[in-house]
């Protein structure tokens, strides 16, 4: 296998015009500094705008692409909103929670009627709920992160994704969100997968009729947490 490996490379070396060590030297260094520069590409003006209005617009773009979204004071009021949710849906009362220390420690035992399990999803699961790593503003896209604390089984398998993010994680533009998921998990220790999540899954294959719940959940619920001084109180959405 060793040696396999070896003819492979050295072919795609050939190729390149590679295989001195000088040459791979300056490879690796082109390399280095690309992952160290992250340069930026384009991004629209309407994401350059203050924070609180980024929360304002991230709302608005979510609700454009069929998502609902409340807004609550904290992450105390999760239990309760996520009670009201399933009592708005006509969805039994059983959540599959991502096992999170902080989605854990939440007051579950205030709604004693929702039966709450952790961890992966199962194909019997309705509803799912998991935090984020940040919200991109232009679009109104959810940036969600797979890891221990975060199965991405539960991102697709339910037909009700629930996902709280705060507003202090709301970012303007996609480049942005990388700078977010950088900061959060350090060079070298990205996650194996990053998710883009723009509303409830869709298509339109079948006589470019939109058919919601094609691919992952019909169903896109944003409990957005009012952790920042944006001037704005909870409100309902949606």
């Amino acid at each position: 296998m060793s040696a396999g490996r070896d003819a492979i490379m050295g072919s795609l070396r050939r190729a390149l015009k590679r295989g001195a060590e000088e040459a791979d030297a300056g490879a690796r260094q082109a390399v280095d500094r690309r992952l160290d520069e992250f340069p930026r590409g384009p991004q629209p003006a309407r994401a350059q705008i203050p924070p609180a209005a980024q929360v304002d617009l991230f709302e608005a773009m979510a609700v454009e692409q069929a998502a609902t979204v409340a807004r609550i004071a904290s992450l105390d009021q999760v239990p309760a909103a996520v009670a009201d949710y399933l009592k708005a849906a006509n969805l039994a009362p059983k959540l599959r929670l991502a096992p999170s220390p902080e989605l854990e420690n939440l007051p579950w035992d205030g709604q004693p009627m929702i039966e709450v399990e952790t961890g992966r999803a199962e194909g019997r699961d309705q509803v799912s709920l998991t935090g984020a790593v940040a919200g991109i503003a232009e679009t109104g896209t959810l940036l969600l992160a797979s890891g221990p604390e975060a199965p991405t089984t539960l991102n697709f398998l339910p037909d009700n994704h629930v996902v709280v993010l705060k507003a202090s994680q709301v970012v303007g533009a996609y480049e942005d969100g990388w700078d977010r998921l950088r900061e959060t998990y350090g060079r070298g220790h990205l996650p194996r997968t990053v998710n883009f999540i723009t509303g409830p899954s869709r298509t339109a294959d079948i006589e470019q009729t939109i058919q919601l719940g094609a691919h992952g959940p019909r169903r896109l619920h944003i409990l957005l947490v009012e952790d920042t001084e944006s001037g704005n109180g909870p409100r309902d959405g949606g």
